[in-house]
């Protein structure tokens, strides 16, 4: 059966049990339409669940340590990777944490951290595996953490980007992750100048909110196969901007947009390549580069200059790539392991950035 009829037939009964006819009778409209942009709703267990609005499920088999890089072991010294929890306000969430061994005669000065933030139906592990951001990190010894949606929170695990109350400062899920940096930030004794925060698909969209609702925290932002800031408030609006673009730029204009770097794949046919664009929308382009990965994969990176309430920027398209993760690996779940390298590429413009003392 098809997985989406399949999911859409499901939602149905569940709509159904939960006493929901209306929506009950449109779900199963939409599964005889074979609709594909559609997404299955989660179960309805409390006011703050949503329809699934991102990438089909592909569950990805494997113990733990196929996703858990071991620590790199010298002179008695190994990069830390562990998994925990952090509560906040009575919310909680889980998370992977990655702090790189310090070089040998290295000072213990403050290190920079990253957020990173998965897609629909990953985990903080598979998403680790695949964008391998962790071997990054060690050549720049930045910290990087790994949130977790939970399935209490979302049916397939994806960040709420789409609904009001998760997409302002002080509220809902930006003001849980926003916590959870400045803990680690805390923990850690990192710099609080040069944090960063990054994301695929519903995480991208969330990390673009996360940037522009606490700027005082991010230095920069990265955002993968995303959508912009405001670019929907309820499930019929996201479904519209993830199949054909956001009807307006996300961002008002009283909200200054931070240093941003974007990765979009123009052969994307889960969220509208439009959307990249949108996010770097109002900036004025400056160079524009052509070239290639190792693999032989196209791109065209566009840069743009920082003006008034602007950081500077990155736009890049890469041709014929669709909803995954450039560069990844295939260990990971949506990546395009012949791509050029997101994470690489995101990491350096990140270093670029710090907030201002």
């Amino acid at each position: 059966m098809n997985p989406l009829f399949s999911g859409l037939m499901n939602e149905a009964a569940e709509l159904t049990r939960t006493g929901q006819l209306a929506k009950a009778t449109e779900a199963i409209q939409r599964a005889l339409r074979g609709e594909a942009n559609a997404r299955p709703a989660a179960p309805a267990t409390g006011p703050d669940d949503a329809d699934v609005i991102d990438v089909e499920a592909r569950v990805i088999e494997r113990e733990q340590p196929a996703h858990t890089p071991p620590p790199r072991e010298e002179q008695g010294e190994a990069d830390v990777w562990t998994r925990s929890s952090f509560a906040h306000k009575g919310r909680s969430i889980d998370y992977m944490l990655f702090v790189p061994k310090r070089a040998a005669g290295e000072a213990a000065t403050p290190r920079p951290v990253v957020l990173m933030l998965h897609g629909c139906t990953q985990s903080a592990a598979d998403f680790a595996a695949g964008t391998r951001m962790n071997e990054h990190a060690r050549g720049s010894g930045a910290i990087v953490v790994y949130a977790e949606q939970t399935q209490r929170a979302h049916g397939q695990k994806c960040w709420n980007w789409f609904k009001t109350p998760h997409q302002q400062r002080g509220r809902g899920e930006p003001e849980l992750l926003a916590a959870l940096t400045q803990h680690i930030v805390a923990q850690q004794d990192a710099d609080r100048l040069r944090v960063y925060v990054a994301g695929l698909s519903a995480g991208g969209a969330m990390a673009d909110i996360l940037g522009h609702c606490y700027p005082d925290i991010y230095a920069a932002i990265g955002v993968h196969s995303g959508l912009p800031h405001g670019a929907a408030h309820n499930m019929m609006s996201a479904l519209n901007a993830m199949r054909s673009g956001p009807a307006a730029s996300g961002s008002g204009p009283d909200v200054s947009s931070p240093p941003t770097i974007v990765f979009h794949g123009d052969a994307d046919t889960t969220v509208h390549a439009s959307n990249g664009l949108a996010i770097v929308a109002g900036a004025a382009p400056g160079a524009v580069d052509e070239g290639r990965s190792p693999a032989g994969r196209r791109y065209t990176r566009t840069l743009y200059a920082a003006s008034p309430g602007r950081g500077q920027a990155e736009h890049w398209r890469l041709h014929g790539a669709g909803h995954a993760w450039s560069g990844g690996s295939a260990q990971g779940s949506y990546t395009q392991p012949d791509g050029v390298d997101a994470s690489r590429e995101m990491l350096r413009f990140f270093l670029g950035q710090r907030l201002a003392r």
